[in-house]
């Protein structure tokens, strides 16, 4: 089941969010982030335990997708993409998507190209060392 995030969720986002990246709790304050309507975080639940969530800034036409993680243990069970399609299906036709990804992410690049994303520039040593490409979707024709 996908559904909107819940305060009470908080601590077990800040435990699959340290797997992004270890400064992840100090980069989010989600107990305020998500009383501002521009902040969505869903979370994909089986079992009443979260095994992922898909986080996204959306500011008028223009949607930033933060984060996608799914618990290592329940990968390649269609966790993100699931979490992919809800995040588009609840977005309006205009909205653009950005995001970005480690050059090195095979998986995820593969995943978002399938969501119909094209890479559009990189960025060089966004993540320290590694580069990262944009990535754009747009969704006219939903």
């Amino acid at each position: 089941m996908i559904r909107e995030m819940k305060e009470q969720d908080i601590e077990r986002i800040y435990e699959l969010g340290i797997l992004l990246h270890e400064n992840f709790k100090k980069t989010y304050e989600l107990e305020k982030m998500i009383k501002e309507p521009y902040f969505k975080i869903f979370v994909y639940e089986d079992k009443k335990k979260i095994l992922g969530f898909i986080s996204y800034v959306k500011v008028m036409d223009s949607v930033d997708l933060l984060d996608l993680i799914v618990d290592p243990k329940h990968r390649r069970k269609h966790i993100a993409t699931n979490l992919m399609d809800y995040m588009i299906t609840n977005l309006k036709p205009e909205d653009k998507i950005y995001l970005e990804v480690s050059v090195h992410n095979e998986a995820a690049i593969h995943l978002y190209e399938n969501f119909g994303f094209e890479k559009i520039h990189t960025r060089e040593k966004y993540y320290g060392e590694e580069d990262a490409y944009v990535m754009e979707r747009v969704m006219f024709g939903e």
